[in-house]
């Protein structure tokens, strides 16, 4: 792809505000010009088939941990975040790319249908095709590990993918696209664009063949009904305001733990990340403890100097500045920080308990390493606590005996039980939203399926000597029709 523009925008270390190095702002024709050369080479890579992609993203999966290092030094670099959990998020990303490479050609392998009795002289079968070039309009906070679910399952689908990386991490972004074409010596099968905002409209407005956007419900509204004017589908995978639900019956130690690190790991900005704690009231004073006990040791620093590091985008603080104070104000007890745990770029651990259900610190997300805890009566309140909020995204609940009954009682696409975000790095499982938390999914074979169309083909087998689709139908031709749908019912078929 050509560059015609020289207009760019400067990518920020975080932790120091230093700038990292400068990247062009593509305009509507580069972004277009980019599309239509994903599209050029769409047919040269689904003609590679399943075995041919299966061996080129595998390769990919493999390079890119041979070279960990270097893409979780700039991940942690563009982000703040520690190696450690960059790391981490690069590990599991290379995991799904080997997932969808290797179970593309039985997710997708068309399925043969009965055709019921009134037509059982037709063979009937669906098959799978991918769409064509996919857009991905990627996040700040993981920008290696979200939008592969994205990315991943769409080329191994058979699609091209034209990305748009973060303003705030398109390093990490061109380093993907270039590591791919480095690893397979194809161009243009997955190719990165970078910009602002401005840059991922145009990709919106461009004519791709379906968009996966990760990010705010605000922005994902807006994207939606960008896409809708162009007739463009999309998966949108959205905010969180995820709950935590104790039971009385609990692993305390273990679920206090896993709350801390849910809430506070990458500074909370983590859309799956703990936001509120719902607990048996009879339990609840035994779990505070051991949450202000693990998290007096946790603060956060610069990547080697903190457990996590800052707030990656800086609008973010004055948003997390308000959720406390507004909590505060409406009668919240503060049992860790507070106000003044806001020290920008950093945002110490804040724990709030008897937090008002009504205060924006449990309706809105905050996206930043607070946690608010309130008791309940029993699994019903919380039940119905969970379920009152906007969002639906994810959800953890600890119980040594009930928690599958809970957890199916949740209006939301992910349970953990017992557990931890831990639904993220099950490859085969489907992760999304409901609600305000968007809609479509990634990963699993649902995420391969979703850059797919299904095409029905039904074929005549035989001739029945009753032509049905015909001007030369009697009455008497109807009648039989009417009569063996009455008989039949949906039966035999």
């Amino acid at each position: 792809m050509t560059l015609t523009n020289v207009a760019t925008f400067d990518s920020h270390n975080p932790a120091t505000g230093e700038v990292i190095t400068s990247y062009p702002q593509h305009t509507e024709a580069e972004v277009r010009s980019a599309v239509a050369t994903a599209r050029a080479a769409s047919q040269m890579w689904r003609e590679l088939g399943f075995r041919g992609r299966r061996k080129v993203l595998l390769k990919w999966s493999t390079d890119l941990l041979a070279n960990v290092d270097e893409l979780t030094a700039l991940v942690s670099h563009e982000t703040g975040k520690p190696i450690s959990d960059a790391k981490l998020e690069a590990a599991l990303a290379a995991g799904h790319i080997a997932w969808a490479a290797r179970h593309a050609e039985s997710v997708m392998r068309t399925s043969h249908r009965s055709p019921g009795l009134l037509m059982a002289n037709m063979s009937a079968t669906v098959e799978r095709s991918p769409v064509g070039v996919v857009g991905v309009i990627g996040p700040w906070n993981y920008p290696v590990f979200t939008p592969i679910g994205s990315i991943a399952y769409a080329l191994a689908a058979g699609n091209t993918v034209v990305f748009k990386p973060s303003e705030y991490t398109p390093g990490v972004g061109q380093y993907l696209a270039q590591s791919f074409a480095d690893s397979s010596l194809l161009s243009d099968v997955f190719t990165c664009i970078t910009g602002l905002g401005e840059t991922g409209k145009f990709l919106c407005e461009s004519g791709v063949d379906k968009l996966a956007f990760t990010g705010s419900t605000r922005t994902a509204k807006i994207v939606a009904a960008t896409c809708a004017s162009h007739m463009t589908p999309v998966v949108l995978e959205c905010g969180g305001k995820d709950p935590v639900i104790v039971a009385h019956d609990a692993d305390i130690k273990r679920a206090a733990d896993a709350t801390v690190w849910s809430a506070f790991s990458n500074a909370g900005q983590t859309c799956i990340g703990a936001e509120r704690v719902y607990v048996d009231e009879r339990v609840a004073d035994k779990f505070i403890e051991k949450v202000l006990e693990i998290a007096k040791d946790i603060h956060p620093g610069a990547p080697g100097h903190g457990k996590y590091g800052p707030t990656t985008m800086p609008k973010q603080i004055p948003i997390i500045q308000s959720h406390i104070d507004d909590a505060i104000a409406r009668g919240a007890k503060v049992l860790m920080g507070g106000s003044e745990s806001v020290k920008a770029p950093f945002v110490e651990p804040v724990v709030l308990c008897d937090v008002p259900e009504d205060s924006i610190a449990m309706t809105e997300e905050t996206f930043g390493p607070t946690i608010a805890i309130n008791r309940v009566k029993n699994m019903a309140e919380a039940i119905e606590l969970t379920n009152a909020s906007r969002y639906g995204l994810g959800a953890s609940v600890w119980s040594k005996r009930r928690g599958q009954q809970i957890a199916s009682q949740l209006h939301t696409g992910m349970v953990a039980i017992n557990s931890v975000i831990s639904f993220a790095a099950v490859d085969s499982v489907p992760f999304g939203g409901v609600k305000d938390s968007g809609y479509g999914r990634i990963h699993g074979p649902e995420g391969i399926l979703e850059f797919t169309y299904p095409r029905t083909v039904v074929r005549a087998r035989f001739q029945l000597p009753i032509a049905f689709t015909s001007f030369s139908r009697t009455s008497g031709n109807d009648k039989l029709i009417v009569g063996v749908t009455k008989f039949l019912k949906g039966r035999w078929s």
